[in-house]
């Protein structure tokens, strides 16, 4: 073997380090801007969740002036919704299930 295959062979891994050590790098910045959009995400979902609370509670306030049940108000709601996923539920299985007509 000479000196000429151990220098191409040499130069070869030193060519697959620096694109290793590119790919790295590349790696690291989407994974640094992965983490910076996942924070601000987590901070937008903070202050929503900060203006829903407050919503809800002067809504809360305006129904109890108004002499409204928020309780029975909720509990309807959630029933109704339920009921509309049930319908829903059985038309698409209705519609899976019924045998297509051609005429």
């Amino acid at each position: 073997m000479g000196l000429g295959s151990t220098t191409k062979k040499l130069q070869k891994v030193a060519d697959m380090a620096d694109d290793l050590y590119t790919k790295l790098n590349e790696q690291r910045e989407q994974l640094q801007e992965l983490r910076s959009t996942v924070e601000e995400t987590s901070d937008r979902v903070e202050d929503i969740d900060r203006e829903q609370t407050e919503q809800r509670a002067l809504l809360e306030a305006i129904a109890e002036e108004q002499g409204l049940d928020t309780d029975a108000i909720l509990t309807e709601a959630v029933i109704e919704d339920a009921e509309v996923t049930d319908d829903s539920a059985v038309t698409t299985a209705e519609s899976q299930s019924a045998p297509e007509t051609t005429d």
